[in-house]
């Protein structure tokens, strides 16, 4: 049905193998499937083999339009809101017991607040990880109380820095010798002769980086019901 019926979605997390269309509860509810096109639903309902259905209904729904999430700035989030707000990345982001990977949002006033991508997210935590000092994204999410953290649903990124590594000394211009550190960002002095030169002599690389501009998305597992899909992202027929 999922692949057959391709403006549903939020089906089935291939991934995970977790089958997000039945819910988890003991409820007579026994599937839901979404679709932008009320005329799919009953061709996808066709295609699902279930128990006895002794109903079925079709409804207009706020499900992925990402209608809980509200634009703030830094310094007006609140607690239990569901907001995206812009910030540039201030710390390499590092993973705490449990699996849950943290990072710092900042803004031009010097606001900040902290993204968390939990465990439950998977993969998605693997893209948070290769953000780097300087990045800026658009954080989306649901904000906890304590700690005061935006549980990321899908990040946009909007700029990446350009990262770079050393791979030598500067080597003196008078002696031909390699240079050593004065310490960081001190420069290079010669040991045989005392010439100094600047941080920018220093030969270096640029890194690729693994990650590109635009958005990323928690799986299927962990997408709220509210969230919008990238697949949605460009319609919007409500």
């Amino acid at each position: 049905m999922d692949k057959k019926c391709k403006d549903t979605f939020d089906n089935y997390d291939y991934e995970n193998r977790h089958n997000r269309i039945a819910p988890n509860s003991p409820c007579p509810v026994l599937y839901g499937i979404r679709s932008d096109d009320p005329n799919e639903l009953i061709i996808a309902k066709g295609i699902v083999k279930s128990e006895h259905v002794a109903g079925w209904m079709i409804f207009e729904t706020n499900q992925g339009t990402d209608d809980h999430i509200e634009r703030k700035k830094i310094k007006e989030i609140k607690q239990y809101q569901s907001v995206v707000v812009e910030g540039r990345v201030i710390n390499k982001p590092f993973t705490i017991p449990g699996g849950h990977v943290i990072f710092t949002i900042e803004n031009k006033n010097g606001d900040r607040i902290d993204c968390a991508a939990y465990e439950p997210t998977k993969r998605f935590r693997d893209i948070v990880r290769k953000l780097r000092i300087g990045d800026i994204i658009d954080a989306y999410g649901g904000v906890r109380e304590n700690p005061f953290t935006i549980n990321l649903e899908k990040i946009e990124i909007k700029h990446l820095i350009k990262v770079e590594e050393k791979i030598e000394n500067p080597i003196c211009p008078r002696c031909g010798k390699h240079m050593k550190s004065l310490g960081k960002e001190k420069g290079y002095r010669c040991i045989k002769c005392g010439f100094i030169l600047g941080e920018d002599a220093v030969k270096r690389k640029v890194i690729e980086r693994e990650i590109n501009m635009g958005f990323y998305e928690v799986p299927v597992c962990a997408r709220r019901h509210l969230s919008k899909p990238l697949k949605r992202m460009n319609h919007n027929p409500f």
